[in-house]
């Protein structure tokens, strides 16, 4: 799937160039002004964004190149510009549909579809790693969780006067808001994060 965002990508990065150029020359030949501007300025501009644009594109096929020969999801600055080229074809979408027609509308949303897909299908697939108690962290590990039932108390953890025993109502179910003036004490570790 990373494959075919960063060819689709890329080939688009090099349309866009191709496309703004031949409009800049164009309008330099035909010394052509809208609103009075200068046509050499225009021409110019319309290159310029052509190349802005194109190494944009050129940007988010690169981070898609990476995230199918690393096989991992995009993170940081290359998952942003990932989701801002799915903003923008959103956007070129809806413009393409009243300047250019459907054909150009599909092709845009099929290319927002296939960002979207690759940022779905590489979403923390694996799901986050777990840190074993006493020890780094290993593939396919669970998040840190407490101690088990059967775990005696370290100095610290329980009080002195509270063991380990069955008490009274302890095989019982219990409400999930505890009565006025309860001190709950059960405390969940957090789940470690990945960059």
């Amino acid at each position: 799937m990373a494959w075919v965002v960063a060819v689709v990508l890329l080939a688009e990065a090099l349309f866009v160039v191709a496309v703004n150029w031949l409009l800049g020359v164009v309008v330099d030949r035909q010394k052509m002004s809208l609103a009075g501007l200068d046509p050499d300025v225009m021409a110019m501009s319309s290159k310029i964004a052509g190349i802005v644009f194109g190494l944009y594109f050129a940007l988010c096929a690169l981070v898609a190149l990476l995230v199918a020969v690393r096989d991992r999801a995009p993170a940081g600055f290359g998952r942003v510009a990932l989701i801002s080229a799915a903003v923008v074809h959103g956007l070129l979408g809806a413009f393409a549909w009243g300047l250019f027609g459907w054909t150009a509308f599909v092709f845009m949303i099929v290319v927002l579809g296939l960002i979207v897909l690759l940022l779905m299908t590489y979403d923390r697939a694996a799901g986050p790693q777990g840190v074993a108690a006493g020890g780094p962290p290993g593939p396919g590990a669970g998040p840190a969780a407490g101690p088990g039932p059967d775990a005696q108390p370290v100095d610290g953890d329980a009080p002195a006067d509270r063991t380990h025993e069955p008490r009274d109502g302890d095989d019982e179910p219990r409400d999930s808001v505890p009565p006025r003036g309860a001190v709950r004490a059960e405390v969940t570790a957090p789940a470690p994060t990945t960059p």
